[in-house]
């Protein structure tokens, strides 16, 4: 059972914050309801209509991606924000201060089986970025750690401070084979807590030591601060980075994007890293309808230019509480493009806003799907540049490093 109601222990209406605008809660005791999938509930859905309050439209906040913190799909209650009619004009938020907590995490290595993910290993040094990325899948996680999918998610950093430590342990475990590592899968490895704490630089300092093949996924220019450990990692080919780039429109970028570097300075980390004989590719990714899908072509081409050699695209992808958020910031920034936006995502995923299905889910079905991978194989093909590729690194020269406490003493008998 499901219940709604404006306080349902003493009977009172949900106190006002002062500006006339009232909290009202619903709770979530069933699991198994029609609404404990996950998604979005209104108390409307319920037919409780008894208060005549419009629930607000969340607004968006200054270097931002979500509006709103929605509760996850975890949590027992949710709340809606409604206008009891004593509002009077509608300041914008204050800004969000983010913290980082210590992530106490017992292994780093986080193992892939899924068929559509072209990598096996991984490491987050992250949860949780402020990058902001309105559209980014890792968003759900957060609701794992009973936090919102929305300004949690950006806001509220977990860092995992033992990273280096653990996989330095997990490579010296007999029988451990390398294979190629991507840092960033979900999070970025280089957004801009990284500056001062340092611990993406402390794991490609491990994976320099053992010779151990890595690939990066990232938006920042920060990764030039770690030249030396690329180029060196390089020379045995024991690296590779991909860098996102989803527009060339700075303006548009920092409404998808609000704390992550420019596309300028995207492309200009991708040139330095190429000069240093560092190889670089480019993620057009996540390519949106009628938002950013124009521009795939120019994104190559810019992306050649910086010295990229191979590429790769994805479709917007909007899993479990990101549906609710992506369409909050339509509301917000495209509310004019709205109906467009969404009625071309359901022609790609089969009516649905997601289609969850391996082998779909990256790059959809349908006319619109099959023209914009017909685009993107066609302007690689006049570009010359190469299919996304995670296994081409160097395997064979993983090695213990020289003065490890297990390397043999010349002296043993």
């Amino acid at each position: 059972m499901v219940e709604a109601s404006p306080n349902k222990r003493s009977g009172k209406r949900p106190a006002s914050d002062g500006a006339g605008i009232t909290d009202r809660e619903l709770y979530r005791s069933d699991r198994d309801s029609a609404h404990g999938s996950g998604g979005p509930m209104h108390l409307e859905d319920f037919g409780w209509n008894a208060e005549p309050e419009q629930t607000l439209q969340p607004l968006p906040r200054k270097g931002r991606g979500a509006a709103s913190n929605r509760a996850g799909r975890y949590e027992a209650h949710l709340s809606e924000r409604v206008d009891d009619g004593w509002r009077g004009a509608v300041e914008e938020p204050e800004p969000l201060v983010t913290s980082v907590t210590w992530d106490a995490s017992r292994s780093v290595i986080a193992r892939n089986q899924s068929p559509d993910v072209p990598f096996e290993r991984s490491i987050n040094p992250y949860r949780g970025c402020e990058h902001g990325c309105i559209y980014c899948f890792a968003r759900p996680s957060h609701a794992w750690l009973g936090l919102s999918p929305g300004l949690d998610f950006e806001s509220r950093i977990f860092a995992k401070s033992a990273a280096a430590a653990l996989l330095e342990e997990a490579f010296s475990k007999p029988g451990y084979k390398a294979d190629t590592i991507v840092l960033g899968a979900n999070t970025d490895p280089y957004q801009p807590v990284e500056r001062k704490l340092g611990i993406t630089r402390d794991i490609l300092d491990v994976m320099l030591r053992w010779r151990h093949p890595v690939n990066i996924v990232t938006k920042s220019h920060l990764v030039c601060r770690d030249l030396d450990l690329l180029g060196a990692l390089a020379k045995d080919r024991l690296v590779s980075i991909n860098f996102s780039v989803t527009s060339l429109d700075s303006r548009l970028s920092r409404l998808m994007e609000p704390r992550a570097p420019t596309p300028a300075r995207r492309l200009e980390a991708m040139a330095r890293l190429a000069e240093a004989g560092i190889p670089v590719g480019c993620l057009a990714a996540p390519m949106i309808p009628a938002i950013n899908d124009s521009e795939l072509e120019a994104i190559l081409e810019a992306a050649v230019g910086a010295g990229a050699r191979s590429a790769g695209y994805l479709l917007l992808r909007l899993p479990l509480e990101i549906k609710e958020l992506f369409i909050e910031w339509l509301d917000n920034h495209f509310p004019e493009r709205k109906n467009k936006v969404l009625s071309q995502i359901r022609d790609m995923r089969g009516g649905r806003l997601y289609d969850s299905t391996f082998g779909r889910r990256m790059t959809g079905e349908g006319v619109y799907a099959d023209l914009l991978k017909k685009r993107f194989e066609s302007a690689c093909r006049r570009l010359n540049l190469g299919a996304r590729q995670w296994h081409q690194a160097n395997r064979d020269a993983f090695r213990k490093p020289l003065g490890s406490a297990d390397q043999p003493s010349l002296f043993d008998s």
